[in-house]
């Protein structure tokens, strides 16, 4: 058989065997993407295995809206499962959702940081206890209804672009993905839209055509972080000093877990001026406020880097970074740092709410390079602040 024979004879899913011999587990939240994904390779004639993961107290999750695997998002998924006609498992992952993901996003707050639990939920939960799980079941993928696209490389080993669709793109949230992970993953809606997903929903008879998406993260009510956060680390609710960039004092706090890098409005401080919270020093319990130059940045380092694109040259390498997930990328230069697992960006224009905890993801084109924790920034002048 030729090279070009052996291309011809691999499915949709990039193997070379029958759909009907290809096992997928598809991790399905109990939303419409997830479900979509679901239907389209049943259509296809896979061999489907639908896996929801429980990820916190059941009671209550149920009545609780607008957020994923939630007791509902549960039900819907199974009740999706029963419509395409496939075997659908519930996997209590609670207890390790806990210690990977809802106590760090915790202790992260403490710090002062501002943290994205979801993207610690891939890294720790989906892409790393629930992949092992579809391998236990012999399954030759993972499917998930993330909007982003996967190709093979010249290597010969998967890449991982943005969604087709700018508005739905989701690379963002997946920078931790590893290289083995990737070559295991499947993103089967990463080349579509929104509007066409609905469709399909409709067409496949699912009861998730019309669902919300979700917008608050999943064990936070009503987008309330404070609340969760004082409930589990009471210390970071502890009332402190507000102070200006010189360090005299403005005002006072209910505590740091109510303030993030960047914010301006909420801060009770009158000034003739807008002012923008710029540091958070959790250690002394300070909120560091100042105008809005304060906040620019124009490095920026990174921890816990993961890279996707190989070597990084010694004298660096041009790239694109976003710096918050609902902003657009910027150019940047990246050098890997002494440490290791760190990283440097020196930004082309300064950026202003650079915030640690947050993440800067590096893309080369439409291609997600990598990325990491911010960890620090400095100021235009060059001198290093905690940031």
């Amino acid at each position: 058989m030729t090279a070009a024979d052996q291309t011809t004879a691999l499915n949709s899913l990039g193997f070379a065997k029958a759909p009907g011999e290809t096992r997928v587990v598809v991790a399905m939240s109990g939303g419409v993407d997830s479900s979509v994904v679901a239907g389209l390779l049943k259509r296809q004639g896979y061999d489907v295995i639908g896996i929801t993961l429980q990820l916190y107290d059941h009671g209550a999750a149920i009545a609780k809206k607008g957020a994923c695997c939630a007791g509902q998002d549960i039900h819907d998924a199974r009740m999706v499962s029963e419509r395409l006609g496939i075997p659908h498992y519930v996997l209590d992952y609670e207890s390790r959702f806990r210690q990977a993901v809802i106590d760090e996003f915790a202790d992260s707050y403490v710090r002062g940081e501002t943290p994205i639990p979801c993207i610690r939920c891939n890294q720790r939960v989906k892409f790393r206890d629930l992949l092992e799980t579809a391998r236990d079941l012999d399954a030759d993928c993972l499917a998930t209804g993330h909007y982003v696209q996967r190709v093979l490389g010249d290597d010969g080993h998967s890449q991982l672009l943005r969604g087709a669709d700018p508005r739905r793109d989701q690379s963002y949230f997946l920078y931790t993905t590893t290289q083995a992970q990737l070559d295991y993953l499947r993103f089967p809606l990463g080349h579509l839209e929104k509007p066409e997903v609905r469709r399909l929903a409709e067409e496949f008879g699912l009861i998730v055509a019309d669902k919300p998406d979700s917008q608050d993260i999943c064990f936070v009510p009503n987008g309330d972080y404070a609340s969760v956060v004082s409930k589990l680390r009471p210390e970071a609710a502890e009332p402190g000093e507000i102070v200006d960039v010189q360090g005299n004092v403005l005002g006072r706090h209910d505590g740091v877990i109510h303030f993030t890098v960047g914010q301006r409005k909420g801060i009770g401080i009158a000034a003739s001026e807008p002012l923008y919270v710029v540091r958070l020093d959790a250690a002394t319990r300070r909120v560091v406020v100042g105008p809005r130059e304060a906040l620019a940045r124009k490095v920026v380092g990174l921890r816990e880097l993961n890279w996707l694109g190989g070597a990084i040259p010694a004298e660096g390498l041009d790239v694109t970074v976003k710096l918050r997930s609902a902003q657009p990328a910027v150019a940047a230069r990246i050098f890997a740092a002494s440490e290791k697992g760190t990283a440097r960006l020196e930004l082309y224009s300064a950026e202003y709410g650079v915030a640690p905890g947050q993440a800067g993801v590096v893309y080369g084109g439409e291609r997600l390079l990598g990325g990491g924790w911010i960890a620090r920034a400095e100021t235009l002048a060059g001198a290093e602040l905690a940031a």
